[in-house]
This record gives structure tokens, C-alpha cells and sequence, in this order.
């Protein structure tokens, strides 16, 4: 079973927004998958996402133990996907012991400076990681790109001096991801307002499925 560690170093950057809608397109993708998530965020938004949303039945969603790993372990069986929204920052323990049994670290930066700046510390942080978990795969997401501005024209550009791969999917900034949230929805509930949002969430899907 995959596990996918959604990884940031600040707060704000879309870790639990794309997990909750990561979570929703792939139980979409095959009838007998069954997505859990884990909820290591102590914000918890996950769970109250989950409390709220008109969310598919084969997504649950759980709170973090103190034992995150073993609880990895556990849910390891009965699932097809486990996607970890992680602490925003990547020296909290329980980040740093998700991307010890992770396959996967999925880090989305908004195009801004100081989202850039704290992606330096998160490709530490996974190579770190990477000793004790050689098969640690790592890709970096560009979220709420806006096309017209500057700084998100050069982003790819910028992202080159780090050496962690980056997604050729980039999420734009819409509203729709917003507004979903608040009618306890996600883009893939939301009809022709969020089309848009579902082609390039089930583009990223298929990025991370080829991995």
C-alpha cells in the first residue's frame, strides 16, 4: 500500500486541502480502493474536514497516535492509499518518523518567497530521511499558481536549485478549492465549478502513480 507523507514547513501552504482532494480522486479512480488518511497536522483540519464533508465512504480518516509508525503499520492491511498530513514543519518528530516509512513525500509550495526559502529545509529533511528509508520518492507540487505573475512564471525556474523533483502538474489558485471546503465538499463534488480543478488533480494523480 502506498503512503503518501504530505509534507510542508510552514503553515498555509495547501498540505491539508490537497490531501482531503488527493484522498477524494483517488477513491474515485477504482471501486475496490479504500483511502485512509492520517491526520498528524495539530491543527487537525483533516478530521474536522471529514466531520463536515459529504466525503465518499471508502475515505476515514484518523487522528495521529504518539506511535505514528506502528499506527502506519496497522492500516497498512485494510487499505490502498494512506496519505499522512504532516505537521507544518519538517523537525517535527512526527514528520521526521512518517518519512521513515513513507514511499512517498509530496510537498506543495505556493510560488512565493518564503514558501521557496523553506523548501531548502524540507530537501534536508528528506535526505535525511532517505538513510533510513532508501525508498523514499519525493515530489515537489506548485500550488495556488497564479499564471500572470511574475514570481510564478520564474517558480520552475527557482525550484532548479533544489534538487528534489518537481511535478509538471501545477495547481492554480481557485476559488472553488475554498469554497468546497466550506460546503464540506471537494472539488470532485462540486460539478462544472470544479472541472477545472479535477483535470489537473487527476493529472497529478497519474504523476504519482507512475512513480
Amino acid at each position: 500500500m502506498p503512503v503518501i507523507a504530505v509534507v510542508g514547513n510552514k503553515g498555509g501552504a495547501g498540505k491539508t486541502t490537497l490531501s482531503v482532494n488527493l484522498a477524494s480522486g483517488l477513491s474515485k479512480k477504482s471501486a475496490k480502493d479504500r483511502i485512509a488518511i492520517i491526520d498528524a497536522d495539530p491543527q487537525g483540519s483533516s478530521l474536522q474536514w471529514h466531520e463536515v464533508a459529504e466525503m465518499s465512504d471508502k475515505i476515514s480518516v484518523f487522528a495521529a497516535t504518539a506511535a505514528l509508525p506502528t499506527l502506519v503499520q496497522e492500516l497498512a492491511g485494510p487499505f490502498s492509499y494512506l496519505i499522512v498530513d504532516c505537521p507544518p514543519s519538517v523537525q517535527a518528530p512526527q514528520t521526521i518518523d512518517v518519512l521513515k516509512v513513507a514511499n512517498l513525500a509530496l510537498i506543495p509550495v505556493q510560488p512565493s518567497p518564503v514558501d521557496l526559502w523553506a523548501t531548502v529545509h524540507i530537501e534536508q529533511a528528506i535526505s535525511n530521511a532517505q538513510l533510513a528509508n532508501p525508498e523514499l520518492q519525493s515530489m515537489l507540487v506548485i500550488n495556488q499558481l497564479e499564471a500572470r505573475t511574475t514570481l510564478s512564471r520564474v517558480v520552475r525556474e527557482a525550484l532548479k536549485e533544489i534538487s528534489l523533483p518537481v511535478a509538471k502538474t501545477a495547481l492554480r489558485r481557485r476559488a472553488v478549492y475554498r469554497n468546497s471546503a466550506l460546503e464540506g465538499k471537494t472539488v470532485f463534488d462540486m460539478g462544472a465549478r470544479g472541472a477545472a480543478a479535477v483535470e489537473e488533480l487527476e493529472q497529478l494523480i497519474q504523476e504519482v502513480n507512475r512513480l
